[in-house]
């Protein structure tokens, strides 16, 4: 285990989501990706196969732990068997970058196969707050809290996301990881601009940024827009990654994401190539044509 604790993610490099159908293909061509990063869950057995393999995998690349079950926001206690499990996986990979949603999926010991929202009230940011320090002294190091996507507002709100994320960042010392198909695919379906968030947001605090994909619903309502993370990232997201690179100066490892209909892991390596490319072209020629999706842009101002 000593030569995985030497690796570590670097600055402004491109990581790919490690699933479960790409893990013979990995560890036979070993391809040149800088970093992986994996869902914690799948790995918290200590004896079982997905943490043999992961074992396997650490010893040839740095790794990202991206939890998905340790519902910060809700409003019950954090689950200490999680939590310790979570630590011993932590300790023995020593990740670069570890990270949870500002979101809640458990409630009375039920566990929902969702990331739900929360309301972004005084309350709400006092419970999340609470939640963070506790799992932060448990796991004995930093945590980045990434933005979800939401398909509703609440009336009970009082702030706006981004902001909601600057209070939990300067309240618990935790890190942001900022997931930028999220902030287009809310921004699309709920109005707002998506350089607005990137503007008002604690870019300082970023120690991770996620690319994906979405899918579209045509309902007689309208479009939507929903956060699959089933397609190659869209022009849009694309430029919103050449705008927090090169306009905004955000240096954070940046991560290409795919977790449903998943291809072959060519296609995720040609999705990290595109990413490398748009960092070393520039913002100003990184994206030249355009979109087929007609529905967003204009809140944008692309």
């Amino acid at each position: 285990m000593d030569a995985m604790k030497g690796f570590s993610v670097p600055t402004a490099s491109i990581g790919m989501g490690l699933r479960a159908p790409h893990y013979n293909d990995l560890l036979s061509e070993l391809p040149n990706v800088s970093w992986l990063e994996v869902h914690s869950e799948n790995y918290l057995d200590e004896q079982g196969v997905q943490r043999h393999i992961l074992r396997q995998v650490a010893e040839h690349y740095p790794l990202s732990l991206h939890g998905v079950g340790l519902s910060l926001g809700s409003g019950d206690a954090l689950d200490s068997k999680h939590l310790l499990a979570l630590k011993s996986l932590v300790d023995e990979f020593q990740p670069t970058l570890l990270s949870e949603h500002l979101s809640w999926s458990a409630v009375s010991g039920r566990y929902f196969n969702d990331l739900l929202p929360i309301p972004y009230t005084r309350e709400s940011l006092e419970q999340f707050c609470r939640q963070v320090n506790v799992a932060q002294q448990a796991l004995g190091r930093q945590i980045l809290i990434e933005n979800p996507t939401a398909y509703l507002n609440f009336k009970a709100s009082v702030f706006t996301e981004w902001d909601f994320l600057n209070q939990i960042v300067g309240q618990t010392g935790c890190g942001l990881l900022l997931d930028l198909n999220n902030i287009y695919v809310n921004a699309v379906n709920h109005g707002f601009d998506s350089l607005d968030y990137l503007n008002n947001i604690d870019l300082d605090a970023v120690g991770e940024l996620h690319l994906a994909g979405f899918s579209v619903n045509d309902y007689e309502q309208g479009r939507i827009l929903i956060d699959t993370h089933g397609n190659r990232v869209s022009d849009e997201v694309w430029q919103l990654f050449a705008q927090v690179r090169h306009k905004l100066g955000c240096q954070a490892p940046a991560l290409v994401e795919w977790d449903t209909d998943i291809p072959e892991m060519s296609v995720l390596l040609d999705e990290v190539g595109k990413a490398e490319s748009i960092q070393q072209l520039g913002a100003d020629s990184a994206l030249t044509s355009k979109s087929g999706y007609e529905y967003g842009v204009s809140h944008d101002g692309f």
